[in-house]
């Protein structure tokens, strides 16, 4: 396995804990299950802030090629991640190899974190899209989403993206997230 979907989120709504804390979740869950020993990175982009330049997912995560816990390969590189990999609702699995809930089901947490454009890539600009860099969990700020189910409200493109739909709404917190389908869930990606 050296790709998941959190099969919980931090509890905190979008308050990760920055990167650190992102990462240091899927570590965590990967531990868990056995496989502990690789360098799990969440796949999230944050932007340019109090001096700090922005961080594009895609730069975060290694090399691929990634496989879910069943071994069927969702992308054979960063490139592939971001034109034609293999992500939908039956590969997109958890850490224990569980399906995540996607829209028809219920609860609907087809909602991934990612605050990051189409090609993995930060958002410019000063419009909070990664709710102040994963450290919100009030009414303030928004987060991209992506659907790992690939389905939406309609056919166009971000409605079956699965790194950049559309932003939460009402803010950061949990239930905001719940909301737009979401339960602060992440991609993680082995990263070595």
């Amino acid at each position: 396995m050296s790709f998941f979907i959190t099969s919980v989120g931090s509890g905190k709504g979008a308050d990760l804990g920055g990167l650190e804390g992102a990462d240091r979740h899927c570590q965590q869950l990967a531990q868990a299950v056995g496989a502990g020993s690789r360098n799990w990175k969440a796949y999230l982009s944050t932007q340019a802030a109090d001096g700090r330049p922005a961080v594009n997912a895609r730069d975060r995560i290694g090399a691929g090629p990634w496989q879910n816990a069943k071994g069927q390969v969702i992308a054979r590189s960063v490139e592939d991640l971001h034109t034609a990999n293999g992500l939908t609702k039956q590969t997109g699995l958890t850490e224990t190899g569980e399906t995540v809930k996607g829209r028809g089901d219920t609860p609907n947490t087809h909602d991934i974190l990612t605050g990051s454009q189409p090609d993995g890539r930060a958002f410019d600009g000063a419009e909070d899209r990664t709710c102040g860099n994963w450290t919100r969990s009030g009414t303030e700020g928004a987060a991209m989403v992506g659907h790992h189910d690939r389905m939406g409200l309609g056919d166009d493109p971000p409605a079956k993206s699965w790194n950049s739909s559309h932003l939460t709404r009402g803010g950061c917190s949990q239930d905001a997230l719940k909301s737009t389908g979401g339960a602060g869930l992440l991609y993680c990606f082995a990263a070595d």
